[in-house]
């Protein structure tokens, strides 16, 4: 997935009120991401969080039921945050920044990002709701692609989505997949690359998929 994951400098998630019940969970979520960013997802345990959090681990237990639970109930809540794409007055300007949080979010100690796109491939409720999350992020980022069309930037037929991925998977090959130091100079060049791709028409309409017939010429 190549959109912002949850940032730990970003404003905590805006959670229901609810007393008790709500102090609870911020502190058991809070514990997890913690956990998790120091010890990684075979070092999470559901003892641990619960003393981190200073609850009794039964109310773990019965609350989010194991490790799984409690990384699905942490990646839901990172979606209720205020997050919204930068908004910079040009398609390659709001591309750019957009890397540039994602490499930050990628890059920041402790891990807490890594660990979680890593979990998610453990961890098949961690994984439905890293799901979740992102289609979260596409949504909000997709204001993007719209604006640059309402500037006459891009094609009015451009595809979001496409576009958007072009634009964020190098930031998530290079520090996720290949482990490389980060490059102050990637987050511009490709959200550079993918602006010019775009403005060109790279992205408008539905590409054909190989395997459907084309008709006879």
């Amino acid at each position: 997935m190549t959109l912002p994951a949850p940032r730990p400098d970003l404003p905590p998630p805006q959670r229901r009120p609810g007393g008790r019940t709500a102090r609870i969970r911020t502190q058991v979520l809070d514990a997890v991401l913690a956990e998790l960013g120091e010890r990684g997802y075979d070092g999470l345990t559901v003892e641990l969080v619960a003393a981190r959090a200073g609850v009794h681990r039964a109310t773990v237990y019965r609350r989010w039921g194991d490790v799984g639970g409690l990384l699905a109930d942490a990646l839901d809540a990172a979606g209720d945050d205020a997050w919204h794409p930068p908004d910079t007055g040009s398609l390659e300007g709001d591309l750019a920044a957009l890397n540039h949080e994602i490499q930050d979010a990628l890059t920041a100690q402790p891990p807490i990002v890594p660990a979680l796109i890593a979990a998610s491939f453990r961890s098949e409720q961690a994984e439905q709701a890293q799901r979740r999350l992102w289609e979260d992020r596409y949504a909000r980022c997709e204001s993007i692609v719209s604006r640059a069309a309402q500037r006459g930037e891009l094609p009015p037929d451009t595809d979001a989505r496409r576009l958007l991925v072009t634009a964020t998977a190098p930031l998530y090959h290079q520090l996720v997949l290949l482990w490389t130091p980060p490059d102050p100079f990637l987050p511009d060049h490709a959200a550079r690359t993918a602006a010019l791709a775009a403005s060109a028409g790279a992205f408008a309409g539905h590409p054909r998929a190989e395997s459907e017939p084309r008709p006879p010429t």
